[in-house]
């Protein structure tokens, strides 16, 4: 959640425009709530027409980002009413996280 706030911060975002939910659930293991599957389809069912879709959590996309929920959960989305569906693409490997990445790497080497 602590991710969710300091985005939301900085983006001036009022509580309401944006909200928490949990990928990666396998098989029927508990795992963290609110799923982000029926969170999204719970958006639409609820009248909500637009939605961006922010995936923090991973660095790089992946078949969770692309498929799951860039396709997958887009679909589903629509499907229940939605109109609008963007997903906001991971850092994968974008020049200031690859810069930043560095940096993090040459500080901690001339520690050891």
């Amino acid at each position: 959640y602590e991710t969710t706030k300091l985005v939301a911060e900085k983006l001036n975002l009022k509580e309401g425009f944006y909200s928490t939910s949990f990928q990666s659930r396998l098989g029927r293991d508990p795992w963290l709530q609110p799923y982000t599957d029926k969170t999204i389809d719970n958006f639409a069912k609820n009248g909500i027409k637009n939605l961006a879709v922010v995936t923090p959590a991973f660095v790089s996309d992946c078949l969770e980002t692309l498929e799951e929920i860039g396709m997958e959960a887009k679909h589903s989305f629509i499907e229940n009413g939605g109109a609008e569906f963007n997903t906001i693409p991971c850092l994968n490997d974008n020049d200031d996280w690859a810069k930043t990445v560095s940096k993090w790497i040459h500080n901690w080497s001339s520690k050891i």
